[in-house]
């Protein structure tokens, strides 16, 4: 609101959206080519040790698995599915509160399901896959990183898409920045800023869910 009332650009820093890989994606199931979306999956999993005085393991800073690794996912769901009708969430707490293992399950207009699974207690696949009625596309590991993906369309041989990316990948981002600047715009298409609240709120969802809040917010203390 802020940056509307003063005509000024915004973006959230989701930098996988700007990736090769993911806007290839978006132009393929818009094409048609999968049919309707049934079914979106992704997951982030990493191992820190337990250690209470990092970020990730500090109720003070707004750890836990959810927000910090699996706004990956749900934000990837939430891409190719659009807002949910309906948010399911189960979690399990890390040893100071916050939580360690999160899934989220959003459920859609049409009957399209998404699936997002994060957490801190081991390195798993982070994978991606999106499956609809006539063919499905798996998005190899690291998802939410410069990556191929695999595009299996019924009665077709499997095409595999590579992309030359530079570096880690994060030049897109403010490439996107930078072009919506010069051309004037105060958002970017890729990124909206009523989508990143909408995915804001999913997570709050999921949070009132399993229980899990932070110091520092209006009448909330971690529980």
């Amino acid at each position: 609101a802020a940056a509307r009332s003063a005509g000024l650009l915004l973006m959230e820093a989701m930098w996988t959206r700007c990736l090769p890989h993911v806007r290839k994606i978006v132009e393929l199931v818009q094409s048609g080519v999968l049919g309707d979306l049934r079914t979106v999956s992704a997951d982030h999993g990493q191992w820190f040790a337990p250690d209470p005085e990092h970020r990730l393991f500090a109720p003070a800073l707004g750890g836990g698995a959810l927000l910090d690794l699996g706004i990956y996912p749900v934000s990837f769901v939430y891409l190719l599915l659009g807002h949910p009708t309906r948010v399911t969430a189960v979690s399990d707490p890390a040893f100071t509160g916050v939580d360690g293992q999160t899934t989220v399950t959003t459920q859609h207009a049409g009957g399209a399901h998404g699936i997002a699974t994060t957490t801190l207690w081991s390195r798993t696949p982070t994978r991606a896959w999106l499956a609809g009625t006539l063919g499905a596309i798996e998005v190899h590991p690291d998802f939410y990183r410069p990556s191929s993906f695999t595009l299996h369309v019924r009665g077709a041989e499997p095409e595999t898409y590579r992309f030359d990316v530079p570096g880690h990948g994060l030049r897109y981002e403010a490439a996107e920045f930078a072009r919506c600047l010069r051309a004037g715009l105060t958002e970017s298409p890729l990124m909206p800023l009523d989508e990143t609240v909408q995915i804001m709120e999913v997570l709050d969802e999921a949070r009132r869910q399993v229980g899990l809040k932070y110091e520092g917010q209006p009448g909330e203390q971690l529980s």
